[in-house]
């Protein structure tokens, strides 16, 4: 799963820049590895869950800051190397696309039956 982190420019995304992320989700469609993606509402319309000393508390957003987007995308690759090159491709655009755009991308696993020992 990748996570992107990006501040929001005073422009809006371009429109070469937005054709470019539908070709580039198109190929990794078509290459069989993008499984889904999408934007996340800001965190003032979400609510944190904590556990921390046997006590849950939960507290309303927002947590991001307010000029930070988040969005996702859910790839199935063979290699966490396959993962950052897909991630490297989408942020290159973002860089050669939309002038001011900063931001930065997590890449993580996601647990796989192949990450738990087989039930006894």
């Amino acid at each position: 799963m990748v996570l992107l982190k990006g501040n929001q420019p005073a422009t809006p995304p371009p429109a070469e820049l937005m054709d470019a992320i539908m070709k580039l989700g198109a190929e990794a469609s078509a290459a069989g590895v993008l499984l889904d993606t999408a934007g996340l509402a800001p965190s003032v319309a979400g609510a944190q869950v904590r556990l921390y000393g046997g006590k849950l508390s939960v507290t309303d957003g927002p947590f991001a800051e307010a000029k930070e987007t988040i969005s996702y995308a859910l790839y199935e690759v063979r290699s966490r190397e396959e993962a950052v090159e897909w991630t490297s491709r989408f942020v290159k655009l973002h860089r050669d696309l939309w002038e001011g755009w900063e931001g930065e991308a997590d890449v993580l696993k996601v647990f796989g039956p192949e990450d738990f020992g087989s039930p006894a």
